[in-house]
């Protein structure tokens, strides 16, 4: 048997049916609204059966212990560190596991923008578990949302419940589109040592070998985490520095180039030109007037 609600310690907030239509109504929080949130510690036998699914999107955070959801005859595990996301309108089954229940932050969203962030994440219309690379900002926020909507139902406190979910959904779009941290952890430590290494030639197989796989293995995840190249990639590092460098300091153009790795300053000023639309001493020039 599995319960919906009821567990020592939970927090739970639902709006009332008028406030919803309310706010969808409201140009202000018909964009983005949370109608339910909550938090459930070790909530054993918790599960929900929604034939017809929910009227909004449901996101829920695991922050331990184990659960799975089932949408059509897809089955999708989900555990610590990861986010459940069910569609809205999708029928759906969930629950927590028997021996390793979880423990889980949770939302409910409606509003006109929900639909697009909620494809971004789901593209095939089922329940989707996203590996998130930042397990504890987005409980924060879970847990922000909910406080707002603890405090009272008016409009400030609905707004606040809408930012931290917007925070929520645009970590969980991060997370979908880049991958699995397995996936991605050879490119954060690749990206470490681009900043860390501004000024060093760039050698896309040095770096691959350097994080133990293939040139083309490397340079497809490095692609998929980052949505471009290798080398465009440094050059948007060099330039963001050398940008910094021509607005606070004195350094002559000619040594800023050769502090970010291009020993031509006259290549430098076309690779700076491509990003800024202008050479370094007008960019130095606008900034500091």
């Amino acid at each position: 048997m599995r319960i919906r609600e009821g567990f020592p310690g939970q927090r739970l907030r639902v709006l009332p049916p008028d406030v919803v239509r309310s706010a969808l109504a409201t140009s202000l929080t018909q964009r983005l609204l949370v109608t339910d949130a909550g938090y459930y510690p070790q909530a054993l036998h918790h599960g929900a059966t929604r034939q017809r699914g929910a009227h909004g999107t449901i996101v829920i955070a695991v922050s331990s212990g184990r659960g799975a959801c089932r949408t059509g005859e897809k089955v999708v595990p989900v555990g610590p560190g990861q986010a459940l996301v069910i569609p809205a309108r999708a029928p759906h089954r969930y629950w927590s596991d028997d021996h390793d229940p979880w423990t889980i932050s949770w939302m409910h969203l409606r509003g006109d923008d929900v639909a697009e962030l909620e494809r971004a994440i789901v593209p095939d219309g089922l329940a989707a578990a996203v590996d998130l690379h930042e397990p504890l900002h987005v409980v924060g926020e879970l847990e922000r949302a909910l406080a707002a909507l603890e405090s009272d139902e008016t409009s400030p406190n609905l707004l606040r419940a809408a930012g931290a979910a917007w925070s929520v959904l645009a970590q969980l779009v991060a997370d979908a589109a880049a991958g699995s941290q397995d996936r991605t952890e050879p490119v954060r430590a690749a990206q470490s040592y681009l900043r860390e290494h501004l000024d060093a030639p760039v050698r896309v197989g040095e770096l691959a070998a350097q994080v133990g796989l293939s040139t083309s293995h490397f340079a497809a995840l490095f692609r998929k985490a980052t949505g471009g190249g290798v080398i465009e990639y440094v050059k948007r590092l060099r330039i963001a520095r050398a940008s910094e460098l021509l607005v606070t300091t004195a350094m002559p153009v000619a040594e800023v180039a050769r502090a970010v790795g291009y020993d031509d300053p006259f290549y430098f000023s076309r690779q700076f030109r491509g990003v800024h639309d202008c050479s370094p001493t007008t960019f130095r020039e606008r900034a500091t007037t």
